[in-house]
């Protein structure tokens, strides 16, 4: 069974970072990609960043280019997404999810972690 959970929200100051995470199973980690989402209050789910297990290639979404980093630790079965210079505009709640393509092949969804960026 693919789970994934996340972690690490909360709330920050504009400027400020925060780390998530989202934990999966390893066999997920080997044969999907993985990606991050995120929602806003009132707005349409957003692709924000994905990772794939093939050649470690990244995307991320211009709005949080620079920005954001994703990465994995396979040790840990673990990827992260590294969320600096953080902007009220962020606030959102954010969502790990596997699949076979990103963004519409996504198959599996953690329950979302929120963040929110406020001073």
């Amino acid at each position: 069974q693919v789970q994934l959970v996340e972690s690490g929200g909360g709330l920050v100051q504009p400027g400020g970072s925060l780390r998530l995470s989202c934990e999966v199973s390893r066999f997920t980690l080997d044969y999907y990609a993985i990606g991050w989402f995120r929602q806003a209050p009132g707005k349409e789910r957003e692709g924000v960043s994905s990772i794939d297990t093939s050649d470690n290639s990244t995307y991320y979404a211009h709005s949080v280019k620079g920005r954001f980093t994703i990465s994995r630790d396979n040790a840990k079965n673990t990827v992260y997404l590294q969320m600096n210079s953080l902007k009220p505009e962020d606030t959102a709640v954010y969502y790990c999810a596997a699949g076979t393509g990103f963004p519409y092949g996504m198959e599996y969804w953690g329950k979302g972690t929120p963040v929110t960026v406020s001073s």
